[in-house]
């Protein structure tokens, strides 16, 4: 196995109709303003965006997003990255209850030569790093999709 090779799987419960957390989640260039570790995006085209995301480890991810399948009516979303990573990352939004269940799967190569370098001993901080960061972006969805209110 390449040591440099991550699979992540997140579930995020929302207490939102399963079209507005879909809404949300395909406006890339807004999730700075709910997303704290999201610190930049930059639209190139209609399917192409920069991203920027940094969480508590000391290190900045730039990334190329390249839209590969966005479908609505399957709730949807899917990119390919290049970049400090590189390989694929899904939304996949369905409604649960009177809320919505939110799956993230990402399949990555790490390309960043210091994170490249760092791959043996720094597992397990990456994947706490990401696993925060993604517990940031599920309470800040919920807080935004709640009108700003803070979620738990």
């Amino acid at each position: 196995m390449d040591r440099n090779h991550y699979r992540f799987l997140s579930l995020w419960t929302l207490p939102a109709p399963a079209p507005a957390v879909y809404r949300e989640l395909e406006r890339l260039e807004d999730y700075p303003r709910w997303w704290p570790q999201t610190r930049e995006v930059t639209r190139l085209d209609d399917t192409t965006a920069v991203l920027r995301v940094r969480s508590l480890l000391p290190y900045d991810l730039t990334t190329t997003l390249r839209e590969g399948r966005r479908d609505p009516a399957a709730g949807v979303l899917e990119v390919t990255m290049s970049g400090d990573l590189e390989g694929w990352a899904r939304w996949t939004v369905t409604e649960r209850g009177s809320g919505t269940l939110a799956r993230y799967d990402q399949e990555v190569v790490v390309r960043k030569p210091l994170l490249r370098r760092l791959a043996v001993p720094g597992r397990p901080l990456f994947r706490a790093n990401h696993r925060l960061m993604m517990r940031a972006g599920r309470r800040g969805l919920a807080a935004h999709l709640d009108g700003g209110r803070q979620a738990v």
